[in-house]
């Protein structure tokens, strides 16, 4: 038997360390060649590395979470024959070695292997020498187990009382009980007598864990805890928002649009061309409103190098398209959106969409955005200040649609009204300019036969 070393494979592109963001086996596990043993995370996409090699894992060589150096040691396998590393040689450090699960009731074991997934794909077989990488999945951060408090102590043994029986305890004391659905006759009593003081509950508690709602109410104290690493996506996402807001100084405006006219193209198209053409729905039409409206400000689509002072404006209308997925917030491209009709538009934002939730979407898809455009759908609420997507200077948000009354012609009607909450960067976007932009994409959709309408 011999020891074969898997070292962190050269993903390419000039990284020099990934993010570990799962194991898909443990110390004691056999895996077969090609099976997956981990993913990892660069600052586009998640990769899935496969084992080159048959054998059976002996150490672990990170923890998820761990910022890794190409070149490291990933995972350590016994396998037949004489392997490509000394058998006594040292393991790379790791608190997921063979050590077995602690047992004394108050550690936390190591988190399951999550399910495979990612935006970017798999390493080819010789993982050892770095190949190029193929499509994979998205990977959803791992969750600790809740740790138990450390002065936890199994409860004492229940009394010897008969149902019925009455048990010593004051009425604050059975006020309590009830409260939190304990049957007093299951407490031990450290009182005098037997009976049963308030310590005892706590006791009670700690050692049956949270306690049954009883019939008659479920008012209880909790003190269970929940430890979630932010990790994976959620650490890039969570460093993203970090850089855009420290480095970005934001300004939003809000402007309210009569959608009435819209809906009803929308749904007239729908009804004519859905089945051909597939079926409209609000994003292509106001992602149509944008690109008309960004010929007049090519200062809002635009990317800005603070570090090197430059501003580089855009002819081509690069549009990210924020989409929520089951491991969070990921912006898509459309590319060249300024070319596509709303057909088109409407296909590509669906297609971004499915490829982004199932992990198929390709690298180039996740980069090089000049403008934003982010929507919460039916859960848009009122008003949102979205946060830029450094390194552009405008996002523009979709609130939800509501009926409401209005005056419209001199009449009050019921008309359908939406906000369009956008953000700004300030130093180099005029509060001017943003107003202006917003106001045109406004003009755009409450005059919907404009957006067929092509210039001169």
């Amino acid at each position: 038997m011999g020891i074969h070393i898997i070292k962190m494979p050269d993903i390419g592109e000039g990284i020099a360390e990934v993010e570990l963001v799962g194991w898909h086996v443990n110390v004691g596990d056999t895996v077969a060649e090609d099976q997956p043993l981990a993913d990892v995370m660069t600052d586009k996409a998640t990769v899935e590395i496969p084992s080159p090699v048959v054998g059976k894992v002996v150490a672990l060589g990170g923890s998820v979470g761990d910022v890794m150096a190409v070149g490291s040691e990933l995972i350590r396998l016994e396998v037949e024959g004489a392997g490509n590393a000394k058998a006594d040689a040292a393991p790379t450090p790791t608190g997921q070695e063979a050590a077995a699960p602690a047992d004394d009731g108050v550690g936390v074991a190591a988190a399951p292997a999550p399910e495979a997934g990612g935006i970017a794909g798999q390493i080819a077989r010789d993982v050892a020498s770095g190949a190029a990488s193929a499509p994979g999945a998205a990977q959803a951060p791992a969750v600790a187990p809740s740790r138990p408090q450390a002065d936890a102590r199994p409860a004492p043994a229940g009394p010897a009382r008969q149902p019925g029986e009455r048990p010593l305890a004051s009425p604050a004391v059975r006020k309590r009980a009830w409260d939190m659905g304990i049957e007093l006759r299951f407490v031990h009593g450290s009182g005098p007598a037997g009976r049963i003081l308030h310590e005892d509950l706590d006791a009670y508690l700690q050692g049956q864990g949270a306690a049954m709602p009883s019939a008659q109410g479920g008012y209880r104290e909790r003190h269970d805890e929940q430890q979630v690493p932010v990790v994976g996506l959620r650490r890039k996402i969570a460093r993203k928002m970090q850089e855009s807001k420290r480095r970005i100084p934001h300004f939003s405006y809000v402007e309210e649009v009569d959608v009435t006219e819209l809906e009803a193209l929308r749904a007239q198209l729908n009804r004519k061309y859905g089945e051909a053409r597939g079926k409209l729905t609000l994003l292509p039409l106001l992602a149509r409103a944008m690109v008309i409206a960004l010929r007049d400000f090519p200062q809002i689509n635009a990317r800005y190098d603070d570090e090197a002072g430059v501003v580089t404006r855009y002819g081509a209308v690069h549009l990210g398209v924020a989409t929520q997925t089951d491991n969070g917030l990921i912006v898509p491209v459309l590319r060249h959106a300024e070319a596509r009709d709303i057909w088109a538009l409407g296909a590509e934002i669906a297609r971004l969409a499915q490829a982004v939730r199932s992990g198929k979407a390709e690298r180039d898809a996740l980069s090089g955005s000049t403008i934003t455009l982010t929507s919460l759908g039916a859960l848009g609420g009122i008003v949102s200040t979205p946060v830029i997507n450094h390194p552009e200077v405008g996002i523009v948000g979709v609130n939800r649609i509501v009926e409401r009354p209005a005056i419209y012609q001199g009449a009050m009607v019921a008309r359908k009204l939406m906000n369009l909450s956008s953000s700004f960067d300030h130093r180099v976007v005029d509060g001017m300019d943003a107003a202006q932009f917003i106001q045109a994409v406004r003009a755009l959709l409450e005059q919907p036969a404009l957006l067929f309408v092509e210039a001169p």
